[in-house]
């Protein structure tokens, strides 16, 4: 295969990630991530080096109202592969959640495209 699938989602927070209000969301984090790492076709995420990603700054300029962006980076072999883990548990656990804790998005908040094989692509690209 040449290439891969890059997929980028953010999330305007309605509290601060270190709030009650998020708190299920936070500890469900690295279980999550753990399971994506695990998953069919998975090749990388976007992480800081303590393997969290809820640090990285990105799209700042869609922060609006909200207490802040969080942003998922990741790149796949397929986008059956990914589809897959994003309906599977634990993750759809999560997602299904999601309106507890973030605004409600009227504009997209998933992009995907095709990058070279080994490429890691940067939140500067996603934008």
């Amino acid at each position: 295969m040449l290439y891969q699938l890059a997929q980028v989602n953010l999330a305007r927070l309605l509290a601060p990630l270190d709030s009650a209000r998020l708190d299920s969301f936070v500890d469900a984090l690295d279980d999550v991530n753990a399971d994506a790492d695990r998953a069919p076709e998975f090749v990388l995420r976007l992480q800081n080096d303590d393997g969290n990603a809820t640090s990285i700054v990105a799209f700042e300029w869609d922060a609006a109202g909200a207490a802040g962006i969080i942003v998922n980076l990741s790149v796949w072999e397929s986008f059956e592969s990914l589809r897959s883990w994003v309906y599977d548990d634990p993750h759809r656990t999560v997602l299904r959640q999601r309106r507890k804790r973030f605004e409600p998005m009227v504009e997209s908040a998933v992009a995907m495209w095709w990058v070279p094989n080994g490429h890691q692509p940067s939140t500067t690209e996603a934008e």
